[in-house]
């Protein structure tokens, strides 16, 4: 064999190598974002069902009435929130929480009322699922974060236009008095 077909034939091994590198590379962004559009679906769902535990409960008359007020003005502002403050209102979601449930008595007047036992199981379940939920989320916008960073992704596009993967920044932390409490 000529030195100069055999000089072709390796170029075109390299270049047959590097192409399905990065088409592997693609693939594997491809799955990424569909994994953060998953975990974005399961963090939307989670947010929501805590939004709607919390107005059941603040209208359903076991708490106070200023208590109830706190909770279903939050709660409403979280369902009712636009993209771009989604985060602001479901962290303030949070807060309220904490603020109603800082003490002991209140779960406990919450699980004495007729139908509260339930109530507040379903409540400590849906409060200590959305960390979870965003965590995942955001594990997986960090993976694609750092793929995308890559140099090879940057200078062939592998990423094609899809839009820069961003974080779900809230405050998810229970109120203590519901987090001790371990769903069954």
């Amino acid at each position: 064999m000529p030195p100069v077909t055999a000089t072709l034939i390796w170029i075109l091994v390299a270049l047959v190598a590097i192409g399905l590198y990065l088409s592997w590379t693609a693939g594997r962004l491809d799955r990424l974002h569909a994994r953060i559009d998953a975990s974005r679906a399961a963090l939307d769902a989670q947010l929501l069902r805590r939004a709607s535990v919390t107005q059941e409960l603040a209208t359903s008359g076991v708490l106070d009435p200023a208590a109830s007020i706190v909770l279903y003005e939050a709660a409403h502002a979280a369902r009712q929130a636009e993209e771009e403050q989604r985060e602001v209102a479901e962290s303030e979601l949070s807060q309220a929480l904490r603020a109603v449930f800082a003490e002991p008595q209140q779960v406990e007047a919450v699980r004495e009322a007729p139908g509260g036992e339930a109530a507040a199981h379903e409540l400590t379940e849906a409060v200590l699922r959305v960390p979870m939920a965003r965590r995942f989320h955001n594990d997986a916008v960090g993976a694609a974060r750092r793929l995308r960073e890559h140099r090879k992704v940057r200078w062939f596009r592998l990423a094609g236009h899809a839009p820069f993967p961003m974080a779900f920044e809230m405050d998810d932390e229970p109120p203590p008095t519901l987090a001790d409490r371990t769903p069954q």
